[in-house]
């Protein structure tokens, strides 16, 4: 049996393997501390100095439809462009959907994408794509499960194995719930850190930051645990901690001490504490992000970002889930009521207000935001006024972070059905986030059985930046 011991603890006492295991477990894999300034320092030398240092992802999952915001079709029938108009914006010449009059006037801080291609038309599946910027194998697999061969690693998984976490809280959050399918019973693949291992994964923080009570789980002490006793227990902890000092050479414990780091910081009430609470934020600013589940969310997000967390992806939650589709962007039946009644205009609420926000606090510059789907919708209406899956073509937005503003890419045909001009793949606009970040596409990272892999396969959109 493996053995530790701390010749500072009387009586000689020891963890024994199994104890080791079960207190913060072994990891392999990822990118250690000098190979990490390594990578951004070669980087820097081939002219990838970083812009943002964080990075907000806006998850519409459902489907955000083309028609209706960012690639409008006002002269196609109306069974293809719809039932709503377009709006100048303040970027010349440029027209997006009517019911975005706030996000219109936005339009010179960001870049527009109309050309999105992933060629697949199931959301766990396409939504992989966009999550990891590898196609799903077999395409078109709705309900998919996370696994092999499909078990790349997330963007959040990336990203928590290349930017160290500051001030106790994780380098990566998802929020407020799990991007899943039947219900949320069965989560996407490509939603962890998959081949990364389980060290990499991204904080899951299920939560509704709109509830009175919320706060973040395991941030208090249990019931009937004093303060006293929990001051006992971290001078334990300190002991085991030079036990693990003394043996880090030999095994991989950083992840252990990081997590440890995380939930002492929250327990006892520092700047990671109290960047998760919201009765700090005056009632103007809760009210312009919406008192919703979602709008608050952002407006969490926008907090963690300022606590220097380097990635918050925040997964659109229905407004009301007794609508149609359940308040959700997967608009099969009733698509038009859907988006005017709620769905578009909190979206351009929410969205506008987070940009303008940020620029308020000087934190634009350096934050990329993005607005961001697994697909699109159908040109098509069918029998139930709905808009179907459409990954064929399909829009998203960046804004922020050395995004350069006021820019269209990528060209649709009449319908917006199939892309004309300067197709993008999931992968390209991965690999533009990385760059913004400060990290070339091609920086590689070790799986957790020792494996190399680069960061992305695609290329980074050069016209898209600053």
């Amino acid at each position: 049996m493996l053995n530790f011991w701390d010749n500072t603890l009387s009586g000689g006492s020891s963890f024994s393997r199994r104890q080791w295991l079960q207190m913060g477990g072994i990891g392999l894999g990822g990118m250690s501390l000098p190979r990490l300034l390594r990578a951004r320092d070669e980087a820097a030398q081939r002219g990838v100095a970083p812009r943002a240092k964080s990075v907000i992802v806006l998850f519409m999952s459902g489907g955000l439809p083309q028609h209706e915001t960012f690639d409008p079709k006002p002269e196609a029938p109306e069974e293809i462009r719809g039932g709503f108009g377009v709006i100048p914006t303040r970027t010349p010449g440029l027209m997006i959907g009517e019911l975005m009059p706030k996000t219109a006037q936005l339009t010179d801080r960001m870049a527009i994408i109309r050309s999105m291609v992933t060629g697949d038309n199931a959301h766990s599946t396409s939504g992989y794509q966009m999550l990891t910027g590898l196609p799903h194998t077999p395409l078109n697999r709705e309900n998919a499960k996370p696994g092999r061969p499909n078990d790349a690693p997330s963007l959040g998984g990336i990203v928590s194995a290349l930017c160290p976490p500051k001030g106790g809280i994780p380098a990566a959050i998802l929020l407020p719930k799990r991007m899943a399918n039947n219900n949320g019973q069965d989560p996407w693949p490509g939603t962890d850190a998959g081949y990364l291992g389980r060290k990499y994964d991204p904080w899951l923080l299920e939560c509704d930051p709109n509830d009175a009570g919320f706060r973040v789980p395991g941030s208090s002490l249990p019931e009937g645990f004093s303060p006293e006793r929990f001051d006992g227990r971290k001078t334990l902890l300190g002991r085991f901690n030079r036990q693990a000092d003394a043996i880090q050479n030999q095994l991989a414990t950083g992840s252990f001490h990081r997590y440890q780091q995380q939930a002492l910081d929250l327990i006892s009430g520092g700047a990671a504490r109290k960047a998760f609470d919201l009765s700090q934020e005056p009632d103007e600013i809760r009210d312009r992000y919406g008192r919703h589940r979602f709008g608050q969310s952002v407006l969490l997000a926008r907090r963690l970002v300022e606590a220097d967390v380097s990635l918050v992806q925040v997964q659109f939650h229905p407004i009301d889930k007794d609508k149609p589709n359940g308040g959700g962007w997967d608009t099969h039946e009733k698509h038009n009521d859907s988006i005017r009644g709620w769905l578009i205009p909190v979206l351009d609420q929410v969205y506008s207000n987070l940009l303008l926000d940020l620029e308020a606090r000087g934190l634009l510059d350096e934050t990329l935001v993005c607005l961001v789907t697994e697909f699109g919708h159908t040109p098509k209406f069918n029998a139930k006024a709905g808009r179907d899956h459409w990954g064929s073509v399909f829009s998203i937005a960046l804004a922020g972070g050395g995004i350069r503003g006021g820019i269209v890419h990528g060209r649709s045909d009449k319908h917006a059905a199939q892309p004309l001009e300067g197709p993008v793949r999931p992968c390209d606009y991965l690999a533009t986030v990385f760059d913004r970040l400060g990290f070339a596409p091609d920086t590689i990272l070790h799986d957790f059985e020792g494996r190399p892999f680069p960061i992305s396969r695609g290329e980074v959109m050069e016209s898209w930046l600053a």
